[in-house]
């Protein structure tokens, strides 16, 4: 009985260490057929011919050709943009180059305008006065002297000074009381003539009939605005502009400044300047007038 029981067991023994064999053998053989196929794969690898690869570098292609192409039109859009802004800068600077430059010789020829009136003006002033900016020498003639004659004694006399004139008016009230007292002048009042014309005075300045005192106009300039007639005018605002022998001009203001505004005309575009004096005597009346 305790033969059999032996046997048994060791039979028992011997299969179980048979199935551990199988299963070790099996394992194995797994473990190498992996290991194949990873070596496999990885030479196809190597070689570029691996399904999985050629698949993902296909799509990296593809990827690559879009960024590619997105990059050229954005390139080409860029490239028009910056050209278009040249074009339009190059523009703007040469029409701000032009403005300038007509804006400046404007300038420039009203200012010598300016100029020329004033010396007008002191010229007129010269000839009503009797006086001449002018000293013309008086030529004399010397004659040798005679051994009997007597030395020459010098005039010691002293020399009158000239007459200076302190103009306390602005030169368009200097015109004004000038072409006054010019229309003064008439042969029917000798008296007053005399009085008012020394001898020496030219006779060819024409005469007007006598004007009216001109009216008064407040004006005034503040902050960059014009103050005139109760009324505030700002720049680039629409307005009729009369002067005194009624002409009615249609105009823009092109600026204010501190004692002065420049005016456009709408008709040729040629600017105007207009003084705080002369607003405020009348010489110009501002209107409104609508933009459109």
């Amino acid at each position: 009985m305790t033969t059999l029981q032996d046997t048994e067991d060791a039979s028992e023994t011997d299969l179980a260490k048979h199935d551990e064999d199988d299963y070790v053998e099996i394992k194995e053989q797994m473990y190498q057929d992996k290991l194949a196929s990873l070596k496999r794969q990885l030479q196809q690898l190597q070689e570029g011919t691996l399904q999985e690869y050629q698949k993902r570098m296909k799509k990296l292609d593809q990827q690559y050709k879009e960024r590619l192409r997105n990059a050229d039109l954005f390139l080409q859009l860029e490239t028009e943009q910056v050209e278009r802004n040249y074009i339009k800068e190059k523009k703007a600077a040469v029409k701000e180059f032009d403005d300038k430059k007509v804006e400046l010789k404007e300038n420039l020829i009203a200012e010598l305008e300016e100029k020329k009136k004033m010396i007008e003006n002191e010229k007129l002033t010269m000839e009503l006065t009797g006086d001449s900016m002018e000293v013309k020498p008086i030529m004399t003639r010397k004659l040798r002297r005679r051994p009997n004659d007597p030395v020459p004694i010098p005039d010691k006399r002293r020399k009158p000074a000239p007459a200076q004139l302190n103009y306390l008016l602005t030169d368009e009230q200097i015109m004004e009381d000038l072409r006054t007292l010019n229309k003064l002048k008439s042969p029917k009042r000798p008296g007053v003539s005399a009085c008012i014309v020394s001898p020496s005075s030219p006779e060819h300045i024409p005469s007007t009939p006598m004007e009216s005192p001109s009216q008064r106009y407040e004006a005034r300039i503040e902050e960059g605005k014009l103050y005139y007639d109760k009324r505030w005018y700002h720049k680039s605002q629409a307005i009729y502009l009369e002067s005194k022998d009624n002409t009615k001009i249609s105009c823009v203001i092109s600026s204010v400044g501190t004692n002065e505004i420049w005016v456009r005309k709408t008709s040729d575009s040629t600017k105007m300047r207009i003084y705080l004096g002369q607003l405020q005597r009348g010489a110009f009346v501002i209107r409104r007038r609508s933009a459109a």
